[in-house]
């Protein structure tokens, strides 16, 4: 079926379509660091600004994976297609922010302290569900790009990026545990009834036959 000419599409559509828009999406991706990173050189993070950093980037790691859940079903109920096209980059904006939450906890809390990251993953069950979610992401940014599409074949490809609702139910139990010392549940809650809801869409809306790319992390533009 051929599509309509860029000049009779929605201006959504068109927007989306525009050689700036990856760009700008990137200047957004990064704006966030660049707030935490002036928060932590200014003194404006609090009391503990480690702990803010650190918490910080979890909260952007979360927020992320929400939207690159949210694509799909905003692509199919708006009909702007060239919403597909950004996927990927919002995934490895995910993947980026989980690497600089890892980080800044073996840095700030563990001093680089490569044993002692190991017992505390061992000891504390919410960093080693903390640890498996960012494995299960370096596996999805590592066979993002469309090289490792055609090296493992779409239907496996596919089939490794469904890995992405693992990551979310891993990354709300990890918040979960997390916030569980101090009884503060009310932002888990919001984020396991967002992510809930839209993991139980995609479920519903699954196809019948070969899935779609819509559930991964990443995927061709």
């Amino acid at each position: 079926m051929a599509h309509a000419p860029r000049a009779a599409q929605p201006w959504p559509q068109r927007a989306l379509l525009h050689a700036a828009c990856k760009p700008l999406l990137v200047v957004l991706g990064l704006a966030p660091l660049a707030w935490l990173v002036w928060g932590a050189v200014s003194n404006q993070l609090g009391a503990n600004p480690a702990e803010a950093l650190i918490r910080g980037l979890g909260d952007w790691t979360l927020r992320a994976l929400v939207l690159v859940l949210l694509v799909t079903p905003l692509r199919v109920v708006s009909g702007w297609s060239a919403l597909a096209r950004l996927r990927r980059l919002i995934g490895l904006f995910v993947f980026f922010y989980a690497s600089l939450h890892l980080l800044a906890y073996a840095w700030l809390d563990m001093g680089w302290d490569v044993a002692e990251v190991l017992r505390d993953t061992a000891k504390r069950p919410f960093i080693l569900v903390g640890m498996l979610a960012w494995l299960l992401l370096l596996a999805l940014a590592a066979t993002s790009f469309n090289r490792a599409i055609r090296a493992l074949g779409a239907a496996r490809w596919q089939m490794l990026h469904r890995a992405v609702y693992a990551v979310a139910v891993l990354a709300v139990l990890h918040f979960f545990w997390m916030r569980a010392g101090k009884n503060d549940f009310a932002e888990v809650a919001v984020y396991a009834l967002v992510l809930g809801a839209l993991l139980a869409w995609r479920v519903a809306h699954r196809r019948p036959r070969g899935g779609s790319q819509g559930s991964s992390v990443s995927s061709r533009t």
